[in-house]
């Protein structure tokens, strides 16, 4: 649906620029955005890969475990059916602490990892291996939709792709988004929480 959403706009902007005589600025623009996103990829991929690299570390280092350690009573409030020592523990805790960086490229590795334990774990239910409430296959476990929900709300103190974007395109002053950033993100993941808490009652009931 986006493919031909986008393609239509692109479609109506050249019929438009066509009946007005502006082609050449059409032209122009084209190659000017197409050497933007080239330089835009480049210097994204390089934040990316220095990022990703400290939660290397850090994961070997131990210090994503300690880390998953301090926040076991925030995933327990989280996550009040999942195992205590279950490995989604850890991918969700690296998923979180990326995200609280504003890291989201880094996130998705362990956002995925995570996704793929929960799902185990869904499995484990229904074969009467794990305890908690099973779903039918092919239906998404309260841990997993608890966790898409969060990870889309994405709490950040550091949004650090935007400040990127921002120090790319000559802002005066590229971290001036993080308190904004901070309160929107606060805002959206305390809906979050309150929304998977209410249909997780629901549910239970």
């Amino acid at each position: 649906m986006l493919n031909y959403l986008w393609a239509g706009m692109i479609l109506v902007g050249i019929i438009f620029g066509a009946f007005n005589g502006r082609m050449q600025d059409i032209t122009n623009a084209a190659l000017d955005s197409s050497k933007e996103a080239v330089t835009l990829c480049i210097t994204m991929i390089g934040v990316m890969a220095f990022w990703t690299g400290i939660m290397e570390i850090a994961s070997r280092a131990g210090i994503i475990r300690m880390a998953s350690d301090k926040m076991r009573p925030l995933l327990k409030f989280l996550f009040p059916s999942l195992p205590a020592e279950h490995k989604a523990n850890e991918h969700i805790s690296t998923n979180f602490i990326a995200n609280f960086l504003g890291l989201g490229w880094a996130a998705t590795p362990a956002g995925l990892k995570a996704m793929e334990e929960l799902e185990k774990l869904e499995e484990d239910r229904r074969k009467g291996k794990a305890a908690g409430p099973a779903r039918k296959k092919g239906i998404a476990g309260n841990e997993m939709c608890t966790f898409l929900i969060l990870n889309i709300s994405s709490l950040q103190l550091i949004p650090m792709n935007v400040i990127a974007y921002r120090s790319q395109y000559g802002s005066v002053n590229p971290a001036g988004i993080i308190g904004a950033g901070i309160v929107a993100t606060m805002v959206s993941t305390g809906a979050a929480v309150v929304f998977c808490k209410v249909m997780d009652r629901g549910r239970r009931a």
